[in-house]
């Protein structure tokens, strides 16, 4: 029988840390029928934290992917990690989901990573709507949620439930489209549910919120706002609908709200995916780029249509090798066929297609359009590559990822160790494009780099327990960059006379910064052929060539532009070596002429701590050159906000609980580089000599 694939919803869960993701997506399968008992985090029985480390820290790692059904609709969920250490599980999913439920404490309400998610979401222009968590618990706030979504994350949010009490009094939800009480028992477990008229005392809330939704809805849609004008209540299937085109145009936010932990809540949230999420026919077609013309092609939802599909996760497996997980746009992808990888420009063989739950796996024969899989025998296929026909190649826009910022020094214990060592990293690395592997030319060490502390600790736990390599980690280094002050004209010459032909290259740069975060830009205008064509694409990698080590202290170069103004070259003695060569002395003599300092990576720090602890928490981060941000009061615990250099956050967890009596905690996530003041960037470019000398 063929699919309907206007049944079926391509999801994500994503929130700040301990949001209840993990919790909300084990409600789900249960309530769908996927699973048949219930898996705690708490207790390390979730099914979709499969990994060990997940299982023990209680966090969620990697992105998880399920499918399941509700009401005859197809559900492919992907569950993402909320700590920001693992935001490129997030960044991939949000790429290839077609909406996105955003979770919100219902005591913490917008925190940190939820802007960060936010941000990515806005990034790819998924639909969201918002599920507000953890009403059962202390200090729960309902509207304070909503209201922070707001004013903080800019999201029309409007309620289409209002919830019946808070905290321990928490028993149940108005349905706002329906105007019916949804009551939970607490016996057993809240899974029993039934509806009622709604209670006296909640009426006159309910009827207002009611009003509030539908004029909202109505300042989108002509018919309704006639009605709403007119004083004509409206059907429930156009309060859907129109709810459901706003919510897919990006216009409104619908807001619920429950207890996953109580089992509250959740099949609410299973009608609001279906009811105003989108299906892949309600979203434009995806853009991609013909792989030989460079002409933008548009590629409909359809399985009769050529194959579009991008490989968004490389996962290891020790029982099938190499799992791609690929989500296809258009086409149908066929098990036992051949296609082209035309980011890599190779065909692959399509080995066995599995439908994933996590770590199982329900083997079928093929992926239509609009589906989520993942597949054996794509060996040369990395993260962020076009899958296609090969007489039909295009080119999907690809995923960008953060630069890692932090760097450890690993070395294997023993040489049996080492001979695994390299292999084991390259597939770490070929799974999480975050995560960097490099060997210092000086001193021979194997640097790793990631996006934190816990990352790097879970890459060296990992290599010990999936790959038996027990490695020695060093201190934690900061990923420093370097870029350049002002702007500078600068010509050089390469000029070098051997037996036979000599080297013969020259050429003039203008050397500017760049604005921060635009990266490197370079600009050719040489003018009658006064450098052969063919030599510009050298000048181009012997610039990039030269950023990889900077002149200041070895670091990285960022955000800098160059503009190739004039040169010469030699009818014979000039090659693409000899400018290559002469563009990255070039570059190097010019930083110097222009000035250059050293950028840290800032972070932003979010303390939560009692109110008694404020003053002594601040006058801590101060030390650490940090910059408070904000202090808000919620109850009697206080959110301290500040941007701190992630150089002076080693080891703040055991400082936090010193200073809190165990009772503080922190996250932070990165936020963008800034200059290091002169007199410490010294000392760190003196240190950086030592320890090279050594």
């Amino acid at each position: 029988m063929k699919r309907d694939i206007r049944r079926v919803r391509n999801i994500g869960l994503m929130a700040h840390i301990d949001a209840g993701k993990t919790t909300v997506t084990e409600r789900i399968l249960f309530f769908t029928g996927k699973s048949h008992r219930i898996g705690e985090v708490h207790d390390g029985k979730a099914i979709m934290d499969w990994m060990v480390q997940e299982q023990e820290r209680g966090i969620t790692i990697t992105s998880a992917a399920t499918t399941t059904y509700w009401k005859g609709h197809r559900i492919n969920i992907i569950d993402t990690p909320g700590h920001v250490d693992f935001t490129a599980e997030v960044e991939r999913s949000l790429r290839v989901l077609d909406g996105t439920v955003a979770l919100f404490c219902a005591v913490g309400g917008v925190q940190p990573q939820s802007e960060t998610v936010w941000r990515q979401a806005e990034k790819y222009r998924v639909p969201r709507i918002a599920f507000v968590n953890k009403m059962d618990r202390a200090g729960a706030d309902f509207e304070a949620v909503v209201d922070e979504i707001r004013r903080e994350l800019g999201g029309n949010a409007v309620p289409v439930v209002i919830p019946i009490g808070a905290e321990s009094s928490f028993r149940g939800i108005i349905d706002l489209v329906e105007m019916k009480a949804i009551y939970y028992d607490d016996t057993p477990k809240g899974i029993v549910m039934r509806e009622e008229s709604i209670p006296q005392d909640l009426l006159e809330k309910a009827q207002e919120a009611e009003r509030n939704l539908i004029e909202r809805i109505s300042e989108q849609d002509d018919r309704l706002m006639e009605k709403f004008i007119e004083g004509i209540q409206p059907e429930r299937r156009e309060v859907v609908s129109a709810l459901r085109q706003a919510t897919i145009d990006g216009h409104i936010i619908p807001v619920l709200c429950g207890s996953a932990l109580r089992n509250k809540g959740i099949r609410k949230l299973l009608d609001a995916i279906v009811d105003y999420l989108p299906s892949p026919l309600e979203l434009p077609p995806v853009i991609a780029t013909h792989d030989e013309t460079g002409k933008e092609i548009l590629r409909h939802p359809s399985d009769e249509a050529p194959l579009a599909a991008l490989a968004f996760k490389v996962q290891t497996d020790k029982h099938t090798g190499k799992l791609t997980y690929v989500r296809v746009y258009s086409g149908t992808l066929r098990a036992g066929e051949v296609v082209y990888n035309s980011t890599r420009q190779k065909p692959q063989r399509i080995g066995r297609i599995f439908e994933m739950h996590a770590n199982r796996r329900h083997a079928v024969d093929e992926l239509f359009a609009g589906d989520v899989g993942a597949v054996v025998g794509l060996s040369d296929t990395r993260t962020g590559d076009t899958l296609c026909r090969q007489d039909e190649p295009i080119v999907l826009e690809s995923i960008e990822f953060p630069a890692p910022v932090i760097d450890v020094a690993i070395r294997p214990e023993t040489t049996a160790d080492s001979d695994r060592l390299g292999r084991a990293l390259g597939k770490l690395a070929e799974e999480d494009p975050t995560f960097v592997v490099k060997t210092d030319p000086e001193s021979g060490e194997v640097i790793v780099s990631g996006m934190g502390e816990l990352h790097l600790e879970i890459i060296t736990d990992r290599l010990r327990r999936e790959f038996g390599v027990t490695v020695a980690v060093g201190k934690p280094q900061v990923a420093y960059r370097e870029t350049i002050i002002g702007a500078v004209d600068h010509a050089y010459r390469h000029v070098k006379q051997t037996g036979g032909h000599g080297q013969y290259a020259h050429v003039c740069l203008h050397v500017e910064p760049n604005p921060p975060t635009t990266g490197f830009q370079f600009e050719n205008k040489v003018t009658g052929g006064r450098i052969p064509r063919e030599f510009i694409p050298a000048i181009e990698r012997g610039i990039i060539d030269a950023m990889a080590e900077g002149p200041y202290a070895g670091y990285p170069m960022v955000d800098i532009k160059v503009v190739l103004t004039d040169g010469s070259a030699h009818e014979v003695d000039s090659s693409e070596h000899a400018f290559r060569v002469c563009a990255a002395n070039a570059f190097r003599e010019a930083c110097k002429k222009a000035g250059l300092e050293l950028l840290e990576p800032i972070m932003c720090v979010e303390v939560i701590l009692p109110e008694e602890y404020v003053g002594s928490v601040t006058s801590s981060l101060c030390s650490k050159r940090g910059k408070i941000l904000n202090v808000e009061a919620k109850g009697k615990t206080a959110i301290l906000t500040a941007h701190v250099p992630l150089g002076e956050m080693f080891g703040y967890a055991s400082e936090l609980r010193n200073i809190t009596s165990g009772r503080g905690e922190f996250t932070m996530h990165f936020e963008h580089y800034e200059a290091v003041p002169y007199s410490i960037a010294e000392a760190i470019v003196e240190a950086r000599k030592k320890s090279s000398a050594a």
